[in-house]
This record gives structure tokens, sequence and C-alpha cells, in this order.
């Protein structure tokens, strides 16, 4: 989908002077110059099937209700919130609600109602047709001709692919991706200057994207108090310099702006995130000395380069240990006074102390924690059962350590390809009843997340983190989804545990496969005519196809098949019919009636040179 993001070509409107404090009239501004952007973004995200024709009659809805409340604010309509009048809006679209499905939302109200859309959007974009191509001359003279209808058509596209991505990310991005248009299109290598620069925008949607995902799911599914936990954990180790009270004070700003971020409330995200960014660069001096270039950048850039900043120093006066948690004699007491405060300043003084953990560590640690002071405030003397918790963490790191390091272990062994393989047939088995480009995905991804990071010297916090995104992925984001009762109990029991209750896991008993193939084993010429990339998502497609079917087959004898698949495709393909030699040497080889299942691969085995 990125590749057709690399062509945003207009200008998007940013305020002309730069933001060092909390200035409301700057983002409203914003706001306000964005409309059309920020319609096109909200409504491809929640009626992901409405065509670029219908999204532009409520860019024009949208800005006509603009114009009207910046001539008289006094009107009553212009007292609703931004997002009220956008879903009256869609709701009013003759026809719209029936024809895509919606109208049960536009019988909610308020709350209800922002529910309902959130709760229609899709994270599977299969049913989506292919985005339509254009070679590099013809996108560059299509933002020659017409900017505006070219940018509006791209965003629409990106947005109704990433329903979940926050508003600020994709309107950077666009930003960004504009400024490299603007480079390509004057380059006489078009398109290897767009290959060349396009990696970076792609990790930066892709990053950002699952982290957003990862985090509103665990909000959707485990409350505003896991939210709280996970945004400790990562602003402690950003700015270890922090003191509790001012974190406690950001904290409150950051769930605001994630509420309305996650709800898919657009005009409240953009405020939310920029109220953080506000706070955050209004009090540089007393949380962090990494942020001052970023705090010079306008909206939206500010918040994405604060985010992507470096972790400060970690201050030198700062102990190695927090006595009050694990040598007080009064622990009990002082948890008993307040014990959301107290486990959420464990869980800061603990993060500060230990940039080379995870986020998830981080939580589990004070999963740990909480734990011991439950069992150890009930005996007869608590500070010698508690006095030991730094044992009971250390424990608990050194079990996580061991998940990554077989994990690194496997990809040293087995190479990018058997280890991609591997993930694709494992995964398949736990959870069958995800779609195969779901499956696909999630390989690839555990595959990027163990080669970017095995090499690493913090080679444990980087996997870790990275792994539970792809979980995050797998689990999806709204609380409601449902896969099969293992993977549903470990995505919905514990977030912080839910990587070591996945380890567990075996296939899944309750898959029934399908009786027949479905046509998913017929191959046409075209097969041919596939690139290495495009063939290999095909030889993807057709392992995970193969297990969804044979779920009882090994991962020896799968990967067995798939190479004969492969020796199949170099045979056909140098045949005068590739499509008959595909139906003669395939379907009857998958599909035997009474004949022994391998006989193909022993076939194959026995012809080879």
């Amino acid at each position: 989908f990125v590749i057709f993001f690399f062509f945003l070509t207009e200008s998007l409107t940013l305020p002309t002077k730069p933001q060092d404090v909390d200035d409301v009239s700057i983002t409203q501004k914003f706001i306000e110059d964005n409309i059309g952007y920020i319609t096109i973004i909200a409504f491809a995200q929640y009626i992901q099937e409405a065509s670029f024709e219908e999204v532009e009659m409520l860019v024009k809805a949208m800005t006509e209700y603009r114009d009207k409340c910046l001539a008289d604010m006094t009107l009553p309509e212009c007292s609703k919130l931004a997002n009220d009048v956008l879903l009256e809006n869609i709701c009013a679209m003759e026809g719209l609600p029936q024809k895509h499905n919606f109208s049960h939302c536009c019988h909610e109200a308020d709350f209800e109602r922002k529910h309902c859309f959130l709760h229609n959007k899709k994270a599977d974009v299969g049913f989506l047709p292919p985005l339509p191509t254009l070679d590099p001359e013809e996108k560059c003279q299509t933002y020659k001709n017409n900017r505006e209808s070219f940018l509006n058509n791209y965003i629409y596209e990106v947005s109704r692919r990433n329903p979940f991505v926050f508003v600020p990310t994709l309107l950077t991005a666009a930003a960004r991706f504009e400024e490299m248009t603007k480079i390509c299109c004057e380059e006489q290598e078009k398109a290897n200057c767009f290959r060349t620069k396009a990696e970076t925008f792609i990790q930066y949607l892709k990053a950002l994207s699952s982290y957003q995902k990862n985090v509103c799911g665990a909000l959707m599914k485990f409350g505003p108090q896991i939210l709280k936990s996970i945004n400790i954990a990562v602003l402690s180790q950003k700015f270890p310099k922090i003191e509790f009270k001012e974190l406690i004070s950001l904290l409150e700003d950051v769930s605001s702006k994630y509420d309305g971020c996650c709800e898919g409330d657009v005009v409240q995200c953009i405020h939310g995130r920029s109220k953080v960014m506000s706070h955050i660069c209004s009090k540089q001096d007393s949380i962090s000395s990494k942020i001052k270039e970023c705090c010079e950048k306008k909206i939206p850039e500010r918040g994405e380069c604060i985010i992507y900043s470096n972790k400060d120093d970690r201050p030198n006066n700062l102990p190695l240990r927090e006595a009050k948690f694990t040598e007080s004699e009064n622990v009990c007491e002082e948890r008993d006074a307040d014990q959301e405060n107290f486990m959420a300043e464990f869980l800061y003084q603990y993060s500060r102390r230990h940039p080379e953990l995870s986020t998830p560590e981080l939580l589990r640690i004070a999963g740990v924690y909480e734990d011991l002071l439950r069992e150890c405030c009930n005996t007869k003397n608590p500070p010698d059962c508690y006095r030991h918790a730094e044992n009971k963490f250390n424990e608990t790191t050194e079990k996580s350590l061991k998940i990554v390091q077989r994990e690194c272990e496997h990809f040293q062994i087995l190479g990018k390809d058997d280890l991609k393989y591997h993930y694709l047939i494992n995964l398949t088995k736990l959870a069958p009843q995800l779609s195969t480009e779901e499956l696909t995905f999630l390989g690839k991804e555990m595959v990027t997340a163990l080669t970017t990071c095995c090499t690493l010297s913090e080679e444990f916090a980087c996997v870790d983190n990275l792994v539970d995104l792809v979980l995050g992925e797998l689990c999806g984001i709204n609380e409601n989804r449902s896969i099969n009762p293992a993977v549903d109990h470990c995505c919905k029991t514990n977030f912080a545990f839910r990587r070591s209750c996945f380890e567990g896991l075996e296939a899944d008993k309750t898959y029934v496969p399908p009786s027949t193939s479905q046509g998913l084993f017929i191959f046409h010429a075209d097969l041919c005519q596939a690139h290495n990339e495009e063939l290999q998502r095909k030889k993807d497609r057709f392992l995970v196809n193969l297990v969804k079917l044979k779920p009882e087959l090994t991962g020896v004898e799968l990967q067995s098949l798939l190479a004969d698949f492969t020796n199949v495709v170099k045979k056909c393909c140098q045949a005068q019919g590739p499509e008959a030699c595909f139906k003669e040497e395939v379907f009857p080889a998958l599909f035997p009636l009474k004949s022994n299942w391998y006989s193909w691969s022993n076939k194959r085995n026995q012809n080879s040179p």
C-alpha cells in the first residue's frame, strides 16, 4: 500500500510559526485549514468501502460547515463536537448507510454511535480492490496536472487501508511524501529515486501503525489502567529525569489523547496530541534535554519528532534501586493507603532505572510485584517476604530472556526464508481462522522482528517489543474480536504475559478444515510471469492454505511439499501449456482419492535430477 503513498503531492497547510507553548488557536487553525484532508481520513477509516466520489461529497459538506461556522460561531450547529457533526453528515448522505451496511450505527446517538462506527472498522482489508497502478512518469504528470485531486485520492486509499492509524501520523507522512515527490519528479531516474527513498517511509508508517494498534487494542480489551501502565513505562524510560508528580500530570493529557485517537475522533486526536507535546515542550528543562529541536517544529511533525527522539540520559544521582519498595518496613501500609498511585510509582522508578528492558517486561515485573505484595501483606512478617522481590524480578526477566535467545538461535540456524516458513506454519496451526493475508503478514513481521533485532546489543528489548507488536496485530484492536478459544484466552487474559501464554499454545484443536480446496490450488499461466517478490508471496500463500487444508501434517512434511511445489512451478512454466501442467501435477497430488498423500512427493523425488 505504501508504494502508492510515495506520490502524495499537495502541500499540507501548516502553521507559519513553531509552537513553543500550548497554543490552542494554532492547533485550531491547523484543523480548519486542513479540514479536507482530515475529513477524507476520518470517512475513509470509518467507511472503508465508500468510493472516492462519496468521500468528495462529504468533504464538500464539511467544508461548507466550516465556512458557515467561521462566519458565525453563534449558530446552534457550531456548538457541536466536530466528530458528531462528521458522523451526522455521513448518516445524512442519501442511501449511503444502507449501501455500506452501517445504518444500525446511525440509529444510535452520542457515545454509542461513535462506538458503533469504531467497531465498523476492519483491520483485514483483503475485501478492498487492488490499488490502481501508474508508472512514476504518469504519477508525476498527474501531480502537475491536478495536485489536489491526486493527493486527496491517495490519502483516501491509504487511510481506508489503515483504519486505525492516528490522523497526525497520516498527515505527517503525507507531508514527508510530498517533499519526496517534489524531489523525485525532478529526477531523470524517477522510479529509482522513489524506490531508494521509500524504505524510510515504509518503516515509519508501519512502525507507528503497529504501535498505535497495539496500544489501542490494550485500551479496548483491558481498559484505561493498562494504557496508563504502558505510558508510565514508556515515558519513564524515555524521560528518566522527570519527577513522578510531573509524570502523573503529563499522563492525564496522554490518556485524553488516546481516548480520541483510539476512538477515531480525528479532531480530538489532533487537539490531544498537540496538548501533550505542548506540555512536554513547555517543561523541557525538567523533562528532557533531547527534544529542543523537536519542539521548534510545527504541527504535526513536532509530535512525531518527540516520539522518535532518543531516550534521555539517566540522572547521575539515581541509585540502582529504590529502597522504599523492597526494604522499607511500611510497604504494605503505603500500598494500602493508595494502591493505584503506589503501583504507578513503583513502575515509574523501576522503568527509569532499566532502559535495557522492554515495555512488556516492565509490565510483567510490575505484575509480579503486585502479586508478591498481595501474598506478603497477608503474612505475619511482610518485610521478610517482600525483601527478596529483586530475585523474583530477575527470575521473571531470565524467563523472558530465554525465550528471546531461543528465537534468535532459530534465526541463526534456519536463516530468513526457513524461519519465515516456520512461523507461517506455526501461526496458521495456532490461528487457522485468520485470513491467508493476515497470516502471511504476521509471519513476515515475526521474521522482520528477529532480523532487525537479533544482532543488536539491545537484542532483548528490541525483540520483545517488536514481537509484542506482532501479537498485538494478531489479537486485533476490538475487544469483541474472536479467533479461537485458546488464542482468545491469551489475547484477553493478561496483556503483560500474553507472550508466554502464546509460547505454551499448540495447534487449535477446535479447527475443522474445509472439505474441499475451494479453488485455492488451481494455478494459471500468470504464475509464470510473477517476479521474485510476487512469486515468493504466492508460495507463502500456498503454504498457509496448505496448512489450513491439512493441519495434521508436520512442519517437515509441509516444507517438503512446499519444495515440491516450487519444483512443479519450474517444470510447468517451461512446458508449452502451463495451466494443463499445473492441473496435472498439483491438483491430483494435493487431493488423491485413495492413493497415499505422499505419492506426489515421492514421484517428484524420483524424477528430480
